[in-house]
């Protein structure tokens, strides 16, 4: 009897502590969700300010100077807000519990607008990413939270800066969780990464954000030769979101090599993209929304367009400029789609869709949140044709990502020899096949018979 009271008073005190573990967070993502909501619209409100100037015919020209102006900033005032934003608070989470200095907010913020209104090839999520995490990490050290909550609010901070940036609660929340490791997710993260992703996007929504959602109405019935075109699509972006990557690791490499001073490379990298722009097109610009949208309308693409956007954004980033990956994937992976659509004779705005997740999944290691994003951004409809693409995307770009801090969880086939744990930039690049077993019963098969053929 006293040991059934006993087992009974444990199962209760558990209970007990859940619930008081799921109130603590739930009050916790909602204050984060509404500091990030509130800086996210204000950051995305100075973006909209400064990208009027893009009314001007050649305001590319002050590229050079706000890219020097830019990497100044960064390197004198706060070295950590150079990059991409996300990736920053990827290795923030990875390797310092989540802690970022308060100076990176605003310093990324005015490096940011400087970049993308004067035509550098930038997205607007990372930011979004690092401000958030940089405000949930502040907001841990007010509070004194311990490095295990600080993790998680900085996580928080993730997924609402995206939410409140795309106007997509769910898939920012899961990108938030799913973004730090290649194949594994941290279970107890995501209610407090939706609860602060839902509040952020309301929010900003409150606050004045538009959001672009394009649902699109018809989708092609299923057919078989539909759903090998879709797996076909699937392998052609995977390989698209590999040579992405390695765009910008090139870029890296050769940014590496110019050993001068840091805002001098800025401004060179500002003139490389000046040139390209008298060379092809401004099409390439900025954060490139107007050709996003003109694949989602069904409008055709130069061949090109991916490939150019791919080296704007590296030379931008590589070089000093400040900005976020997500948008110009968008952009390749919308015109990629919209390629293929005219090669193969389909419909261009469903592929473009399906590219733009697709890119996603591939070059960023996040296969469920682009598939949800799919359904956010374009409508149920589209659900198992994204869904398809985006898996098979994600392993044919194999164990290398947008986001070098990125912790590889798991392999992408058996019959590939990497090591787990690691961060993907430190992978080892000897990687050698090995015979599964279906492949050496194959094998012993074939031995078999042409030994008995020999008798």
């Amino acid at each position: 009897m006293l040991i059934s009271y006993y087992n009974m008073k444990k199962k209760l005190t558990e209970q007990i502590v859940l619930f008081a573990s799921i109130i603590k967070w739930v009050v916790l993502a909602t204050g984060i969700g509404i500091i990030v909501g509130i800086s996210t619209t204000f950051y995305l409100k100075m973006l909209e300010f400064g990208e009027r100037s893009s009314n001007y015919s050649y305001y590319f020209l002050l590229l050079p100077i706000a890219m020097f102006l830019s990497v100044l900033i960064v390197k004198y005032l706060a070295p950590n807000a150079e990059g991409h934003g996300t990736e920053k608070v990827i290795e923030a989470v990875h390797k310092n519990s989540g802690k970022i200095k308060a100076a990176v907010i605003p310093v990324k913020l005015v490096a940011t607008v400087i970049t993308i209104a004067t035509g550098g090839s930038a997205g607007k999520e990372g930011p979004a990413a690092q401000i958030g995490g940089g405000l949930s990490s502040v907001f841990s050290d007010i509070f004194k939270f311990n490095n295990h909550d600080r993790k998680k609010l900085v996580i928080c901070g993730i997924s609402a800066g995206f939410a409140s940036v795309f106007g997509t609660p769910i898939a920012g929340a899961l990108f938030g969780v799913e973004v730090l490791f290649v194949g594994s997710m941290l279970y107890d993260v995501l209610l407090p990464s939706f609860i602060s992703g839902i509040i952020a996007y309301q929010v900003s929504s409150m606050l004045g954000i538009k959001y672009f959602h394009h649902f699109i109405e018809f989708i092609p019935d299923f057919s078989g030769p539909l759903f090998l075109k879709v797996i076909l699509a699937g392998v052609i972006f995977g390989l698209i979101s590999f040579l992405f990557i390695e765009i910008l690791n090139i870029g890296k490499i050769i940014s590496k090599k110019i050993n001068i001073w840091t805002p001098l490379k800025g401004f060179i990298g500002g003139v490389l993209i000046v040139g390209l722009v008298f060379l092809f097109s401004g099409r390439y610009l900025g954060l490139g929304v107007d050709v996003i949208h003109q694949t989602l309308d069904g409008g055709k693409v130069i061949w090109y367009d991916s490939v150019m956007k791919m080296i704007f954004t590296s030379l931008t980033l590589n070089f000093g400029g400040s900005g976020g990956i997500v948008t110009p994937i968008f952009y390749i992976g919308s015109t990629s789609g919209s390629l293929f659509a005219q090669i193969m004779n389909l419909d261009p705005v469903v592929f473009a869709a399906i590219g733009m997740v697709s890119l996603l999944a591939g070059a960023a290691n996040t296969p469920i949140a682009a598939s949800i994003l799919a359904i956010e951004l374009f409508g149920p409809s589209i659900a198992p044709y994204a869904a398809i693409a985006c898996i098979i995307s994600f392993f044919m770009t194999g164990h290398r990502s947008v986001y070098p801090s990125q912790v590889l969880a798991i392999k992408k086939s058996e019959s590939i020899d990497v090591s787990l744990g690691e961060e993907v930039d430190n992978i080892k690049t000897d990687i050698k096949p090995h015979k599964t077993n279906i492949l050496k019963k194959g094998l012993n098969y074939i031995k078999k018979k042409k030994e008995k053929g020999g008798n």
